[in-house]
């Protein structure tokens, strides 16, 4: 397990803190959800970026203006991620707080990479995405079966119809 500084002290420990609320958050299911969308997806990682710097830096006791200054953020923008007042602020707030309570493996391992574009999929999704997969190549079975089922139907009555014809053709000549 990681070791995470609640209380960071030094510029490495604050950039730690940082990187794992940053890491955490963007792969909570709700996050993946809200960055799928690639005209989003910029804003949001820019804002989670800020909100976990913000708060990290806030944790090692930093002030909200030497926060706005290191981060190029108005002390505004700052106030604002403290204090849950943006959706990423409360994002990121929540993440420390489950990383407070022990649960940042819980969140980790929450995360599943599909080959279907390098994109980024939640377990829970991943797990049905790959049931309706199995169901799907169920079914796609099950039709090629009765598909061949039918072809073998339709060789019958053609059979039966030449030989019908033939014997037309038989009764044609006998008239």
């Amino acid at each position: 397990m990681v070791e995470v500084p609640l209380n960071p002290i030094g510029r490495e420990e604050i950039h730690r803190l940082e990187s794992i609320l940053l890491f955490a958050t963007l792969f909570r299911p709700e996050v993946i959800e809200l960055i799928k969308d690639p005209a989003e997806r910029l804003t949001w990682v820019d804002s989670l970026a800020v909100a976990a710097g913000t708060i990290a830096r806030e944790k090692a006791g930093m002030t909200v203006p030497e926060i706005a200054v290191e981060l190029g953020r108005t002390e505004q923008t700052i106030r604002k991620h403290l204090k849950g007042e943006t959706k990423a602020g409360q994002l990121i707030g929540e993440t420390y707080e489950l990383i407070k309570q022990g649960k940042l493996d819980e969140l980790v391992k929450n995360i599943e990479v599909l080959a279907r574009g390098g994109q980024l999929v939640a377990v829970e999704e991943c797990e049905k995405l790959k049931k309706e997969k199995e169901e799907l190549e169920e079914k796609a079975s099950r039709l090629e079966e009765e598909k061949r089922q039918l072809e073998a139907k339709i060789e019958n009555i053609k059979a039966v119809l030449r030989d019908a014809l033939e014997r037309v053709k038989d009764i044609e000549k006998l008239l």
